[in-house]
């Protein structure tokens, strides 16, 4: 399957499966999925980052597990609304991702403030320490993310 705009992808896939959503840092990928409804996004794990087919086998081994045909990958988009390097980024590795599986389908949400909002609420909200931060921050980005897209498709 092609990348989708975001609001093409329920049409796409099969009712009652999860979708998943994707934080993709410089040396980690935080790895989110909804629920079977699409209502609600939840933080699952935290992939370190090494050779793409590794990252990719992982990916889609999660996926395998819960039935997800999708994947939402957040898009690092620069405050001006211009697309850099790390946007670039971004659409390679789910142009990547199509060429592994060809059920697969992917869309893209913008993430702007995604990890600085995540790392406000940890601060703020749940007193978490530096250290523990840095553990969680990405893998509550996805959800954060996804979150975010599947709020837009529900509304």
């Amino acid at each position: 399957m092609p990348v989708l705009d975001l609001t093409d992808l329920p049409a796409a896939l099969p009712a009652m499966t999860p979708l998943f959503g994707l934080d993709l840092g410089e040396k980690t990928i935080g790895v989110a999925v909804s629920d079977v409804t699409r209502m609600i996004a939840s933080p699952l794990e935290l992939i370190r980052k090494g050779k793409f087919t590794d990252d990719a086998g992982r990916l889609l081994k999660l996926m395998d597990e819960r039935g997800a045909k999708a994947v939402v990958i957040g898009l690092p988009v620069n405050m001006d609304g211009t697309e850099g390097p790390r946007c670039q980024s971004s659409r390679a590795f789910g142009r990547n991702l199509l060429r592994l599986r060809e059920d697969l389908v992917v869309a893209f949400w913008d993430e702007r403030l995604s990890s600085a909002a995540v790392n406000r609420m940890l601060i703020d909200e749940a007193d978490v320490t530096r250290a523990r931060r840095a553990d969680l921050v990405d893998k509550a980005a996805a959800a954060y993310i996804l979150q975010g897209a599947l709020d837009r498709l529900g509304s």
